[in-house]
């Protein structure tokens, strides 16, 4: 038999419905900390792309920050983030019926973001218990998505060549990675009128057509070449 197919998932928008949270938390410590910044600027643009990454950006418009009040920037976001996690995340519709079916594939968390954060997404929404331990951070392994390497990574931690995994991902960043790592790729493109999916990922809009695809994907995997 072949061992089934690793599927690897990003966090922010594929697993949990964090994204509008975070865009709000990000506007209001941005904003105060002289970076002016709205949660609209981080749905439209900046959807999974690196926190560093996005202040670099608004300090090229705006003027730099000090080291010690960029740290201290990043902690407070961190702070009121996870605590508004606590209290209203959510996993994305769908998403928890989705990953009882996939039960039998491996599968792990593959993020932009801290590990804390993960694990607190994890917990808040309910769907720990689908990954355990199996959560890879950029910021522990250090690469950030869109740079293949993250997936690589953390397929090379699983045990699984490349080829064997399905990335799913809702934000382009992520998408781009998957692919550029030789991976299947599965878009979870919530915002079919505003985003397109690359030429070799496959399209879902929500979460519940996922085991449906990952099914066609093990088929299409265990054929002859």
């Amino acid at each position: 038999m072949t061992a089934p197919l690793c599927l690897l998932f990003d966090s922010d928008g594929t697993l949990v419905d964090s994204e509008i949270l975070l865009a709000e938390v990000m506007a209001e410590t941005l904003t105060s900390c002289g970076l002016p910044f709205t949660a609209r600027q981080y749905m439209e643009a900046f959807r999974g792309v690196r926190f560093l990454a996005i202040v670099r950006e608004l300090e090229g418009r705006y003027g730099a920050l000090d080291e010690e009040r960029l740290r201290s920037m990043e902690d407070t976001l961190r702070s009121r983030m996870e605590a508004r996690m606590r209290e209203e995340l959510h996993a994305i519709d769908g998403m928890p019926a989705a990953l009882e079916a996939l039960a039998e594939y491996p599968k792990a968390v593959v993020s932009n973001g801290p590990e804390r954060k993960i694990r607190c997404a994890m917990h808040s929404a309910d769907l720990a218990h689908h990954f355990g331990e199996r959560l890879f951070s950029a910021y522990t392994l250090g690469v950030w998505k869109p740079d293949p390497s993250l997936y690589l990574k953390a397929a090379e931690a699983m045990g699984h060549a490349p080829e064997r995994c399905v990335v799913i991902d809702d934000a382009a960043v992520g998408v781009a990675a998957g692919l550029a790592a030789g991976m299947r790729v599965v878009h979870l493109n919530r915002f079919p009128e505003e985003e397109s999916t690359p030429d070799g990922a496959i399209t879902i809009h929500q979460a519940g057509e996922l085991p449906a695809a990952i099914a066609e994907l093990a088929a299409k995997a265990t054929q002859p070449a």
